[in-house]
């Protein structure tokens, strides 16, 4: 089975998934006007309005939160160093690529999101890319498979991928047992789920920003003190991005193709940009100005952060402690830990052991949520299928604590390539709508006014449009 999934894995990831998430980055940085570069300087006034509330949803604020707390997981400690170790320092770089890019695809699918949400039973604003691919595109089918992709793999494959790494972590640095590890943390995820999508928003709006303050601090504490060390690395992550030396750290001989995949790979599963996850909570934001772009413009926020602060910081930790082994049967986590002892001391070890535990649970929590809200799409969300869904999950976390870690991250490969595949096939298909979509924010922008989506501007895409979700928004 694992030659099996490493073959399926080398297909996907070897071409297909390479050119698709550069095409798709590529295409929608020229589509939306380079938006994430024209807006860079404009995040800190999208994040003071992202705190307004409106009534029916989320603040956008807090739909990032959710995002990122699903992002911010496992995959920014144990998936960096295993890409490290995979790529050698150029996965890095690769890593920031793909962020850079994959900023335009995040605008691209939390925009149609937030376009084609609707309201469900309680008020709340659901939508995702089941969604717009059901009503943009007419292709409810397409939806219906991208929803049982989703929940297989956040509901199953990615919760055990977190479950994984902190048994690992606390076994390393505490020697606890990965049973109890994995019972503890599918009691408390079992605790917070049970207050649905609102009170795990109104969690994760505080516990978010805390524990990525925590680690980026930590980490910039080791880098102020080996400062030295600093240009090197700099400068061994470019030269292996490109070839420019053969030897990674001078100890083991890694490729571009190499180094390419893996910054892929691990990026991807770290800021999620195009696998068509975060639009499950972009959709629930009652977005502030009242501009599907305005939610966009945000989410694109969590990308940068997952990625070019969260992943960096951990990048320079394992970089600074010089060159680690192929992981072999080493957890990633593993490789993070001993990193941050031999440079800070044996309170590393500990250390991780507590990031890595917030990171994950906020993670699964969110994973759930992403779920949830599939379900619902699929109109499967009756109290007896969510409880089937909330026991499954924290099974899944209790035997993801004791699995293999080589199975575990083949799986979520292979899931996170089926779904962005599906779902940047939708996006694409519908990118003259996003094309719309940024002109209209950005010429609402450049008049001075506050952004608003008039529906009535555009009627082949009112018809689309769930009753009463853009219909009713105050004209200019």
């Amino acid at each position: 089975m694992p030659d099996f999934l490493s073959f399926i894995n080398e297909v996907l990831w070897g071409s297909v998934m390479i050119y698709l998430l550069l095409g798709a980055g590529i295409w929608f940085t020229v589509r939306s006007g380079c938006i994430q570069f024209r807006y860079i300087r404009q995040f800190g006034k999208s994040l003071k309005n992202s705190v307004t509330p409106q009534p029916g949803g989320l603040t956008s604020f807090q739909a990032l939160c959710t995002s990122l707390a699903a992002r911010v997981g496992s995959g920014n400690l144990a998936g960096v160093a295993l890409a490290i170790s995979a790529g050698g320092p150029g996965a890095v770089f690769w890593m920031w690529m793909i962020a850079i890019i994959g900023m335009a695809t995040s605008f691209a699918e939390c925009s149609l999101a937030q376009l084609y949400k609707e309201r469900d039973k309680n008020g709340q604003f659901r939508g995702g890319p089941a969604w717009y691919m059901s009503r943009g595109l007419g292709m409810r089918w397409m939806g219906v498979l991208f929803s049982l992709f989703l929940l297989v793999a956040y509901g199953l494959i990615f919760n055990t991928v977190q479950a994984n790494s902190v048994s690992h972590a606390l076994r390393y640095a505490f020697n606890f047992p990965e049973w109890l590890t994995g019972t503890i943390l599918s009691v408390l995820m079992l605790l917070v789920i049970v207050t649905g999508i609102k009170g795990v928003a109104k969690l994760m709006q505080w516990l978010v920003p805390v524990m990525a303050l925590l680690w980026v601090a930590a980490s910039l504490v080791v880098t102020l003190m080996h400062i030295g060390q600093v240009p090197d690395v700099i400068a061994a992550i470019f030269k292996a991005a490109f070839g420019w030396r053969e030897a990674a750290a001078g100890a083991l001989g890694y490729t571009v193709s190499q180094a390419l995949t893996a910054g892929f790979q691990r990026g991807m599963f770290s800021n999620e940009a195009g696998m068509g996850s975060t639009p499950n909570a972009a959709a629930a934001a009652a977005s502030w100005p009242p501009h599907p772009a305005a939610q966009g413009i945000v989410q694109m926020i969590g990308v940068f952060t997952d990625t070019i602060i969260i992943c960096s910081a951990s990048a320079m930790i394992v970089l600074l402690a010089g060159p680690i082994p192929h992981a072999g049967t080493t957890a990633g986590i593993q490789l993070v830990q001993q990193a941050l002892v031999n440079l800070g001391g044996s309170w590393g070890a500990g250390f991780v052991s507590l990031v890595v535990l917030l990171f994950s649970f906020s993670s699964i929590v969110a994973n759930y949520i992403y779920a949830e809200n599939n379900l619902i799409f699929l109109r499967l969300d009756s109290r007896k299928t969510l409880w089937m869904l909330r026991v499954g999950i924290a099974i899944t976390v209790l035997t993801g604590s004791m699995m293999s870690l080589p199975l575990v991250w083949q799986l979520a490969d292979i899931m996170m390539a089926l779904m962005a595949i599906t779902n940047l096939t939708a996006i694409l298909l519908l990118s003259p709508v996003v094309t719309l979509i940024a002109r209209d924010y950005l010429r609402q922008r450049k008049l001075g006014v506050r952004p608003v989506f008039d529906a009535t501007r555009y009627p082949e895409i009112a018809s689309q449009l769930a009753p009463g979700t853009w219909d009713d928004l105050p004209r200019q």
